[in-house]
C-alpha cells in the first residue's frame, strides 16, 4: 500500500442533528495514487522499527480542498511554557515499571488499548506476516487471543496463531462501554477487511460488515451500542454510523475526500473524525477550529470533554517533519490561526502516535507523550497543560512509543527489548511525585501492584 504526504490539514467543528458539535480533521491534499486499496477504511501500515517513526503521519492520505488562513510569524523562542532545549525537566521516578507479559523474542507487540474500566488491556502482536490481538489482565495473565480464520460454514472463528498457513491480520480493537465486548478489524486470512464483534470469555464472533471494500477504524460509543467506522466502499473512504441494536447503517460523509479516525467524545454526543457535519447536511455546518496552513492530526478529547489535544507540524523552524502537541478548548473558543493558536502548543519535537492520538491522564490536565530524542532512546514525558511544566518519566525503557493511559492512571507503552517490541506498564502518583518505595524485580513494593487477583484475571467481566 502506498500513502502520500499530507500537504495541510485543519481541525473543524460541525453540528450533528440532535447530537451537538462534531470535530474533524480536513486535509488539503491527497496522494494521486490513492485508491480504495490504500484508503481502505482501515489502519495504514505501521513503519518498521528501522524507519524514523517521527515521520509516521506522512503515511496518511487526505483530501483535496483549499485551506486559507494567515501563517503565524515564527517566534524567536517556542511559545511560553513549552520545553526548550535549554530547560532541564524535573525527573519523576514511577511508583513501578514492569513488562506486561514476560519478555520473549520472536514477536513485536504494539498499540495497547485499555478497556474502559482499566482492568483489561488489549494489544496487537505481530509474528511474521500474522497479527493477532492479545487481551490480558493488568498483571499479565492472557485472557483471550483474537485470530480470525475462515470456518467450514463460511463464517469466521477464533483460532490460535500457527493453526493455519493463511496469514490473518487482526487489529484496531475498540471496547464496549462495559468492557465485556469489543469490535475488531480482520481480514480473516482471506484478504478482505471487515468488522467483527467479539466478547470476553466467548470465542464466537459476529460479522458486522461484509463488503468487498475495506472497513476499519471502528470506535464504540462510550455510552451506548453505536459504532462509527471508516469504509472504502465509496471509493474515497467515508464515515459510517452503525447501531448494533438494529443494526442500522448510516453513511455520514459524502464527497471526494478521505475521512479517517472517527472518535466519540466522552459523553457520546460528539465525534472526532475527518470532515463531518450535520447528518442531513454533512458539509453545511462546519466550524473551523484551526485554519492555519499546517498539518493538524489525531484530535482527542480530554476525559472531561472540555479540551482537545492534537498533533501539529507547526514549529518555529517551519520544518514539516517536526511535530508538536497542542491543546485547545473543545467549544471552539480559542484562536484558529496565527500567534493565538501557536500559543496553544504545549510540547515540541515529539513522536506522534497516529494510532491512538495524544494520551490524556484521568485528571484532564496532564498528557503523556514521547520525546523525539533518539540519543536518549525516545524518553517518555508528562506535561501539565495548565502550568506548562514538563516531567521526564524515568522508566529505564528504550525506544518508547504507543503511549496510552487507563482510567486509573496506569500508563501503557511500547518499548524495545533486545530488538523486539514489548508492552510495558508504569504508574505515577496523582501529583506526579517520585516514589519512596523500594524497587523489586517487578518495579516496586508488591503492595502497590495493579489492582486485581494474583493471577491477573480480576475484573474480567462475566458473560
Amino acid at each position: 500500500m502506498k500513502f502520500g504526504v499530507w500537504a495541510c490539514t485543519v481541525l473543524t467543528a460541525a453540528i450533528i442533528a440532535g447530537v451537538t458539535p462534531v470535530l474533524e480533521v480536513q486535509s488539503s491534499m491527497v496522494d494521486q495514487d490513492a485508491t480504495v486499496e490504500n484508503v481502505q477504511g482501515a489502519v495504514p501500515p505501521r513503519p518498521s522499527r528501522d524507519e524514523a517513526e517521527i515521520d509516521q503521519p506522512d503515511e496518511k492520505t487526505g483530501s483535496t480542498s483549499t485551506v486559507t488562513g494567515k501563517e503565524p510569524k515564527p517566534a524567536e523562542e517556542p511559545p511560553n511554557g513549552v520545553t526548550g532545549e535549554r530547560e532541564v525537566p524535573r525527573v519523576v521516578a514511577p511508583l513501578w515499571v514492569r513488562e506486561l507479559i514476560g519478555i520473549e523474542p520472536g514477536h513485536n507487540d504494539s498499540n495497547p488499548v485499555w478497556s474502559p474500566s482499566g482492568e483489561l488491556i488489549a494489544f496487537e502482536r505481530s509474528i511474521g506476516d500474522k497479527k493477532e490481538i492479545v487481551i490480558a489482565g493488568q498483571l499479565g495473565t492472557i485472557v483471550q487471543k483474537v485470530y480470525l480464520q475462515p470456518a467450514d460454514d463460511g463464517g469466521m472463528k477464533f483460532f490460535l496463531p500457527g493453526t493455519f498457513e493463511e496469514a490473518s491480520y487482526n487489529s484496531g480493537i475498540s471496547w464496549s462501554p462495559g468492557g465485556d465486548r469489543f469490535v475488531v478489524m480482520s481480514n480473516g486470512g482471506a484478504g478482505n477487511y471487515d468488522l467483527y464483534l467479539g466478547s470476553i470469555g466467548n470465542n464466537g464472533t459476529k460479522r458486522l460488515t461484509d463488503h468487498t471494500a475495506k472497513d476499519g477504524l471502528a470506535h464504540w460509543s462510550p455510552v451506548d451500542d453505536r459504532l462509527v467506522f471508516v469504509s472504502g466502499r465509496t471509493g474515497h473512504g467515508d464515515i459510517y454510523l452503525m447501531d448494533l441494536t438494529t443494526p442500522a447503517l448510516r453513511r455520514l460523509t459524502r464527497g471526494d475526500r478521505a475521512y479517517l479516525y472517527p472518535q466519540w467524545s466522552p459523553d457520546g454526543q460528539k465525534i472526532a473524525m475527518i470532515l463531518i457535519g450535520d447528518v442531513k447536511d454533512p458539509l453545511g455546518t462546519l466550524k473551523p477550529l484551526t485554519t492555519w496552513p499546517y498539518d493538524d492530526l489525531r484530535p482527542v478529547w480530554s476525559p472531561d470533554g472540555t479540551k482537545i489535544a492534537f498533533y501539529t507540524n507547526y514549529n518555529v523552524e517551519n520544518n514539516p517533519r517536526l511535530w508538536s502537541l497542542a491543546v485547545i478548548a473543545a467549544d471552539g473558543s480559542d484562536p484558529t490561526e496565527g500567534e493565538g493558536l501557536s500559543m496553544k502548543v504545549v510540547a515540541v519535537d515529539i513522536i506522534p502516535d497516529v494510532e491512538q492520538g495524544p494520551a490524556w491522564m484521568p485528571d484532564s490536565n496532564r498528557i503523556v507523550y514521547v520525546k523525539n530524542d533518539r540519543q536518549a532512546y525516545n524518553p517518555i514525558y508528562i506535561v501539565d497543560v495548565e502550568k506548562r511544566a514538563h516531567f521526564l518519566l524515568r522508566t529505564g525503557a528504550k525506544m518508547n512509543h504507543d503511549v496510552t493511559c487507563s482510567v486509573d492512571g496506569t500508563i501503557a507503552f511500547r518499548a524495545q527489548v533486545e530488538q523486539w517490541d514489548h508492552i510495558h506498564l508504569a504508574r505515577v502518583d496523582s501529583e506526579g511525585n517520585s516514589s519512596p518505595l523500594q524497587r523489586t524485580e517487578y518495579g516496586t513494593d508488591p503492595s502497590v501492584l495493579p489492582h486485581g487477583s494474583p493471577d491477573g484475571s480480576a475484573g474480567v467481566p462475566s458473560t
